[in-house]
């Protein structure tokens, strides 16, 4: 960092979401970085191609034709050994589905963010995760972030963690509640992340001077040990988070943890979402405190893996869990309702799960809002189906 970058790093800046992730991604020095523009990450593209005309950002920046090429350059420029870094959000992020698959099942330690936006149709650019959710399947490590300070962090987290498992992880914020609000966000210096995040330097890669086998057909029993790697790989993700955050916050005193418990010191109601929406239930969690109720939150911040001992653990004693998701799947809800129901079935914690999908289409959820949803919902009757809420 050259002497203005290094006093900006001892004091906070005023950032947008986007900015921030820019920042995260310029810190942990990627070396091939392709990008197609798309609303509303585009900032993010813009960002860096400002740093690297400053200078400050020795990186390959690729605009291919699409977001399906973009993956197609990520995939093998992470397979060469080179640590890689996109954005993308909502219908770019669908088109690079067939792809999604196959950077996991390559280990291909790829960190991307992801911008939450609606999916057509109808057309729309509004706050809604969808479109990441609708990828949970395709071995991705997905976390959800609430502010522009735990997006840059949790870049440079992500890399951490992806790049000790060999598997992909993408970085979730939702769209101009998060992309383009502004607020102070503290940027470490480049000397205390480089300390943080060794250079990257996979066991296997292409490489012409050791000269191995890659992309050949394999057999049935060859795909199922495959697979099976790639399980035992995810399920050392959430321990992996929880050390790479507690690392994080010995050097900055920032920290997120896999899962957020606020307030929830005896509390027989818990309010469970993502995101952006962490924020506004924050307020309404004390909002209710002040009213004398023992309401909590629970904040998912790790995702993919879901981590299930965690949330069963954060689940003891608690009466009823309300579920507040900004997103939809036709057929079948809200996907952390399903999830948290599927998560706890079985368990010691037996909570009455209630799922609401509060904030469908970037539809605005103030705190007043989730008072009313919580004095409106807990101890009412449990419903299978997610239940709409305005």
């Amino acid at each position: 960092m050259n002497g203005s970058n290094q006093a900006m790093a001892n004091k906070a800046v005023l950032l947008t979401g986007n900015q921030a992730v820019a920042w995260g991604a310029r810190l942990a020095r990627p070396k091939v970085v392709p990008v197609y523009p798309i609303t509303p990450q585009t900032p993010v593209l813009e960002q860096l191609t400002e740093f690297q005309a400053e200078g400050q950002f020795d990186a390959e920046i690729i605009t291919p034709e699409s977001e399906h090429s973009v993956m197609s350059a990520c995939i093998p420029a992470s397979l060469v050994g080179m640590r890689v870094f996109t954005a993308t959000a909502s219908q770019g992020l669908l088109l690079m589905h067939e792809l999604l698959h196959y950077a996991s099942g390559a280990r291909a330690p790829i960190v991307m963010a992801n911008v939450n936006r609606t999916v057509a149709s109808p057309w729309a650019f509004w706050p809604d995760q969808t479109d990441s959710l609708s990828q949970r399947d395709t071995g991705w490590i997905q976390y959800y972030v609430e502010s522009a300070q735990e997006a840059l962090d949790t870049v440079i987290q992500a890399y951490r963690v992806a790049e000790q498992v060999l598997v992909p992880a993408m970085v979730n914020l939702d769209a101009f509640y998060v992309s383009h609000a502004m607020e102070p966000v503290l940027i470490p210096t480049q000397e205390l992340v480089d300390a943080y995040l060794p250079a990257f330097d996979p066991p296997h890669k292409l490489d012409t001077d050791n000269v191995e086998s890659w992309g050949n057909v394999v057999s049935q029993e060859m795909f199922f040990r495959h697979r099976q790697d790639l399980g035992e790989a995810m399920a050392r993700v959430p321990q992996l988070t929880a050390q790479a955050d507690h690392e994080w916050a010995q050097r900055t005193s920032r920290s997120y943890g896999v899962i957020e418990r606020y307030r929830c010191d005896g509390a027989r109601t818990v309010i469970v979402t993502m995101g952006s929406m962490c924020g506004t239930a924050r307020d309404a969690v004390d909002l209710l405190r002040d009213a004398g109720q023992a309401i909590g939150l629970v904040k998912v911040r790790l995702f993919r893996p879901l981590p299930t001992a965690a949330l069963c653990e954060a689940m003891v004693g608690v009466e009823d869990a309300i579920v507040l998701d900004r997103n939809y799947s036709p057929g079948h809800g809200g996907v952390l309702h399903q999830e948290l129901r599927a998560a706890l079935y079985g368990g010691a914690a037996t909570p009455r799960i209630h799922g609401l999908l509060a904030g469908v289409g970037g539809v605005n959820v103030s705190p007043r809002k989730i008072v009313e949803f919580v004095n409106q919902t807990r101890h009412a009757e449990v419903r299978a189906e997610s239940q709409w809420v305005r």
